[in-house]
């Protein structure tokens, strides 16, 4: 098994229901260890700039808007397959389809208010872990 480094980030709508210690504990819990982690609010700049890939897609709008709405935490997990890992931890995108148990089923609301984000791929974490981080700040 490899050892991977994957990206998530705890969203606004978990950060204001205090949800970010369960989340964390969830992760360490489940084996994923906490390499880097930091608290941000992101402008409409920044939020355009990690979503970029959206930005055709009619729901774009809509993301950065609620994305800029209130503080995300922001953590590199490291651990074996740790995208894969993470992405079964979240759930489906849609809260009311994600399984019994994971971060979506317990901490969304909708899937535009679903709690956290994790990289789909290790080539989109290394880039999205990039955005947030120096390399410098990742242990």
């Amino acid at each position: 098994m490899a050892i991977e480094r994957t990206l998530s980030i705890v969203k606004p709508d978990a950060t204001r229901k205090n949800h970010v210690g369960a989340i964390v504990a969830r992760f360490e819990s489940e084996g994923l260890r906490i390499a880097a982690i930091r608290k941000v609010w992101m402008s409409k700049q920044e939020a355009e700039g990690f979503y970029a890939v959206h930005a055709a897609r009619p729901f774009f709008g809509e993301l950065v808007e609620f994305m800029t709405s209130g503080p995300s935490v922001v953590i590199v997990l490291e651990g074996e397959n740790a995208v894969a890992r993470n992405r079964e931890l979240m759930g489906a995108t849609n809260p009311a389809q994600a399984a019994d148990g994971t971060l979506r089923k317990l901490y969304a609301a909708s899937i535009g208010e679903n709690a956290v984000h994790g990289s789909d791929s290790l080539e989109n974490a290394t880039i999205e872990t990039a955005y947030f981080f120096r390399g410098t700040e990742i242990f």
